[in-house]
């Protein structure tokens, strides 16, 4: 009888052991879901400089998000936007693909340096407009303003960029302008000095999206759609050789290198924008210059 007894206690006692604690049980239970793979095929660049033109890359029929507006994206893939000059902070993308997966990308911003360039001989009405000049100049943004907010599925912009003249760099993206000893605004575009006449060529293919010969500020104007929001403008010029509606390709004339509008001395004003974010057409250049020397084959000694 007592080694019966035995027995049952030792089985009692190996019964508990083997009953699971409560609180263990939960712990199991209530884990948090692993969170989704990104998709390999959403490519953006971890991080970009203040005044880049971003170029990714998401599945075909994705639908991209980039602030307020939703994004263009090609047959192949590609999306576009700018980061403008006062962006500090990351940037995300939202894109949602054809199969219903979701993912968010959030893009670095890096600062950069924007050093105060000292302009001095301009004509002093075009620092201070009387108020019927200063009317006319808004008259003119105003029609700037809307050819750049052109939005079309060409993808121009995906090529790699060329120089439209050679020369140097005579004024820089992003630095603040002093007229004449007055504060103005930051420089929009890349000066670049040239001979009065020297050929203006397109860095790439596009739409003459506007064209005149005589704004008050900017002279002879030519604005060029890349599609999908990109777009080049020409300041300065001393004759057009195009009119608004041509299909431009790379390296075609354009016009030429002149001193018109608020100038000190020939040279071109080339700007880029995505919309109403000005870019850094020399950002471009070097994403241009990346792309084609990835396809060069390399030379061995």
């Amino acid at each position: 009888m007592r080694q019966a007894a035995a027995a049952l206690a030792t089985l009692a006692l190996a019964a508990c052991a083997a009953l699971p604690v409560a609180g263990a049980q939960q712990a199991t239970q209530v884990q948090a879901p692993a969170a989704p793979a990104a998709d390999s095929r959403v490519v953006f660049p971890a991080s970009v400089q203040q005044g880049a033109l971003v170029i990714g890359k998401v599945p075909a029929g994705s639908t991209v998000r980039y602030g307020e507006r939703t994004l263009r994206v090609t047959p192949y893939g590609s999306v576009a936007f700018g980061v403008g000059r006062e962006q500090s902070a990351p940037v995300e993308v939202e894109v949602l693909s054809a199969d219903g997966r979701s993912q968010r990308v959030s893009i670095a911003v890096t600062p950069r340096d924007w050093p105060i360039e000292q302009i001095n001989g301009v004509p002093p009405k075009t620092v201070n407009p009387p108020p019927e000049i200063a009317e006319r100049i808004r008259r003119e943004q105003a029609l700037v303003t809307a050819a750049r907010d052109r939005d079309d599925e060409r993808a121009d912009f995906a090529q790699a960029f060329v120089w439209p003249v050679q020369g140097r760099i005579s004024g820089r993206f992003g630095n603040q302008r002093v007229y004449n000893g007055q504060p103005g605004s930051a420089h929009s575009g890349m000066d670049i000095a040239a001979a009065s006449g020297t050929p203006v060529l397109a860095p790439a293919a596009g739409v003459v999206s506007f064209a005149a010969p005589d704004l008050y500020l900017t002279g002879g104007t030519l604005l060029l759609d890349h599609g999908h929001g990109v777009s080049s403008n020409f300041l300065h010029l001393s004759r057009i050789d195009v009119k608004v509606g041509d299909r431009i390709a790379q390296g075609q004339v354009l016009g030429a290198v002149g001193a018109t509008g608020r100038a000190t001395g020939p040279h071109l004003h080339w700007g880029m924008n995505w919309f109403d974010v000005r870019i850094d057409p020399l950002l471009v250049l070097e994403r241009g210059d990346t792309a084609r020397a990835a396809t060069q084959p390399s030379i061995r000694p």
